[in-house]
């Protein structure tokens, strides 16, 4: 029997699910010898799809993620680490 109430995060589920996309866009444009961290940047900033490479679905794998929620979450992990 259970005595306490257990706290669910659905946010911890959409983080790492973010974290998944990220690590495989990554590692697609690594593979097509883009610069990852540059053409992620540019996606970001501009929202433009054409930064990402459509190598392994990673244009439309990234482009599920809110890029508020993924900058939100980027600079909570910067700053707590």
């Amino acid at each position: 029997m259970l005595d306490g109430t257990k706290k669910f995060d659905v946010r911890d589920d959409a983080n790492a699910e973010m974290k998944a996309v990220l690590t495989t866009v990554y590692n697609a444009l690594r593979e097509k010898g883009y610069n990852p961290i540059n053409q992620i940047v540019g996606y970001i900033l501009s929202e433009d799809p054409t930064y990402i490479t459509n190598h392994h679905n990673a244009r439309s794998l990234i482009r599920k993620i809110d890029r508020d929620e993924l900058l939100q979450e980027l600079v909570r992990q910067y700053l707590l680490h």
